[in-house]
């Protein structure tokens, strides 16, 4: 997941240019992985090549959605199809749907209310991440050509293993893009998991349910510190390296990080293209393994679903894919949430020691990961906290 998410990134700080920026892809990934399921043939390898094999992809985001109790993280998932009620799921790829996290699949009238499928899918998201996400689709994003849409969902909240001290948090320099001023910065000393390599240098802070020493299990949060800017950096920044710089080694550190909160939207059909991603949006794309089945059984699917309708299918291609994510990060923790769409219209019908400083006072990024299974829920650039 690093790989694609790293060049993802990229292409979406092009467009974010020096400011704020955090997405998910954990979210991403379970959308196209949602598409790709219903994918054949060359269609199908393009998602492959993105996302690696499909089935082990779902497995890892299984993996990566924990019970939640009262020392654990709190998470909250969903994975919704939305049909037309004439439309319905091939048996397989409703199967294949409804093991995955919040699977289930729900209809409306995209034909004569468009509209109202949209507030729904909205109203189902902002449920899902406790009102952070609230318009996931804007107006026109679902029209009376949409046949399809495929939603992920994803709601994190984590407290830390060691909280900072509210007391500690005072205004500091934090040099942004557009100048110094002073953010409220959280402080304290402490042993973490610190490496430096690369140009960059990094802790890893635990949460609860996770290893202090940030090896095996629940949700740690690493921050990455360049040492010079941070473009110039990221443009470096492999997997390889990533993956070094989330295995420190406990070193005792006087670390100073800024509370902060940030937001983001994004288009992703004008991007994942430039990552291989082609056939999916064209008429030769082939989704042939997505609808075409009898109506559900209604008791396969979740409370509140409603079953598809006659056996109808056609050919279909991706429009959309619209992303939004929020991440908050203060002294007692992190909450983030974060929503995928892909939407689908029919295509044309064709055949296919002392401590070491570590004081976060200018542009930086933020990895929220799963370690058992390295998916990363959160990846986020902070200019301006």
């Amino acid at each position: 997941m690093r790989g694609v998410a790293l060049a993802l990134h990229r292409l979406l700080v092009s467009l974010a240019g020096a400011g704020n920026l955090v997405w998910s892809p954990y979210s991403v990934a379970a959308a196209l992985g949602l598409a790709g399921m219903g994918a054949a043939g060359p269609t199908r390898a393009e998602f492959e090549e993105l996302l690696g094999e499909l089935t082990e992809l779902a497995s890892v985001l299984r993996a990566a959605t924990f019970p939640t109790g009262p020392a654990l993280p709190e998470l909250a998932v969903a994975n919704a199809l939305w049909l037309p009620p004439e439309l319905a799921p091939r048996p397989e790829y409703l199967a294949g749907l409804l093991s995955w996290p919040g699977g289930a699949v729900h209809t409306g009238d995209f034909r004569r209310d468009p509209d109202g499928v949209r507030l729904a899918i909205n109203a189902q998201v902002e449920k899902v991440t406790h009102g952070l996400v609230r318009e996931l689709l804007g107006a026109g994003d679902v029209d009376a050509g949409t046949r399809a849409v495929l939603v992920n969902a994803l709601w994190l909240k984590v407290a830390w293993a060691e909280v900072f001290a509210a007391s500690a948090t005072r205004p500091v320099p934090f040099h942004a893009p557009a100048g110094m001023r002073l953010v409220p910065t959280m402080h304290a000393t402490r042993s973490l998991p610190y490496a430096a390599a690369g140009g960059w240098r990094a802790v890893t802070l635990a949460t609860t349910g996770a290893a202090t020493d940030g090896v095996a299990g629940g949700v740690v949060v690493d921050l990455l510190l360049p040492d010079g800017d941070l473009t110039t950096a990221e443009r470096v920044l492999t997997p390889e390296l990533l993956a070094d710089l989330g295995a420190g080694r406990t070193a005792y550190v006087d670390l100073a990080v800024p509370r902060f909160r940030v937001t983001a939207r994004a288009a992703l059909q004008t991007l994942l293209p430039a990552l291989g991603l082609v056939r999916a949006f064209t008429d030769d794309a082939d989704f042939s393994g997505l609808l075409g089945g009898e109506p559900p059984d209604a008791g396969l699917l979740r409370a509140g679903s409603r079953t598809a309708g006659p056996r109808t299918a056609g050919p279909l291609k991706l429009d959309r894919v619209v992303h939004q994510a929020v991440l908050t990060v203060d002294e007692h923790g992190l909450e983030g949430a974060a929503a995928t769409a892909v939407t689908m219209r029919l295509a044309a019908a064709v055949q296919r020691p002392a401590p070491l400083p570590f004081h976060v006072d200018r542009p930086f990024l933020v990895l929220v990961r799963h370690v058992p299974t390295g998916a990363i829920y959160f990846l986020a650039r902070v200019t301006e906290p």
